[in-house]
């Protein structure tokens, strides 16, 4: 079913995002990537997935906390390949401290990185979906949409809220063949988990080997990192018409996290 087929990925030059950009492309869809980098690495990542898979592979630097960014980005898809079938919200930030020292500008840029822009890009690809009877929308919510961690407020906040708006958007769908669900990975070792491994070590008082030993792959059943061809490989199902009663959904990739 992918063949053919068309999607946004945003926040997809590095880590989960760049994972699903290129497990959508090896299945045969066109993806426009998205995010911020150096702009000779961010061709050579578009050139070789267009060049490995056969697919044609856009990049739009839309900025996240730009709603008139977002929809740019949606027209731009549009008029590069016809269609926006999939729209996936990954770009996500992370910033860690108590809440009463959380400063309000991160807070700000968190919310609107993290939970804001997929509203956007999805009321933006909204009505070519339904105009053509079929869609998917895939939702990066995190573990932490489902429990939450200490000093992470605006980040758990956000990803909540990932969840009510799936949950939302897959009733207001659920008659126009469009999918939508949210996909919850554990602890991935991305440039985003690697960053804030001090900042923890920092707010907790412990060094930066118990951090990720004790506080990351401590909550983490497994002992595992997630891994993003893993995730990628879900959104993918999640693509197929064997997903099609797959909606509303928070599907967790944790390594049994949220089991506990």
């Amino acid at each position: 079913m992918s063949k053919n087929k068309s999607a946004i990925v945003t926040g997809s030059t590095s880590g989960i995002g760049l994972g699903m950009a290129e497990a959508f492309a090896k299945s045969g869809m066109n993806v426009m990537l998205n995010g911020f980098g150096s702009p000779d690495e961010i061709e050579a990542i578009r050139r070789r997935l267009a060049d490995q898979y056969g697919v044609k592979i856009g990049y739009h630097g839309a900025d996240m906390t730009k709603p008139e960014e977002i929809g740019a980005l949606v027209k731009a898809a549009e008029e590069q390949f016809g269609a926006v079938d999939v729209a996936v919200s990954n770009a996500g930030i992370q910033f860690v401290a108590p809440v009463e020292e959380f400063p309000a500008d991160k807070w700000d840029a968190i919310i609107a990185i993290n939970l804001s822009s997929a509203f956007h890009l999805i009321r933006h690809a909204l009505p070519g979906m339904k105009a053509r009877g079929w869609g998917r929308i895939i939702n990066l919510a995190s573990a932490h949409g489902l429990v939450a961690s200490p000093f992470k407020s605006a980040y758990v906040a956000a990803k909540h809220g990932m969840i009510g708006l799936t949950k939302s958007v897959a009733l207001e769908t659920a008659e126009h063949g469009i999918t939508a669900n949210a996909i919850c990975p554990g602890y991935v070792l991305t440039p985003l988990v690697e960053k804030q491994i001090p900042d923890q070590a920092k707010a907790r008082g412990i060094s930066e080997e118990a951090v990720k030993r004790d506080v990351i792959l401590g909550v983490q059943p497994t002992k595992q990192f997630v891994t993003t061809e893993q995730i990628g490989a879900l959104a993918v199902f999640l693509c197929g018409d064997e997903a099609a009663s797959i909606t509303g959904a928070a599907l967790p990739i944790d390594g049994g996290w949220t089991a506990q």
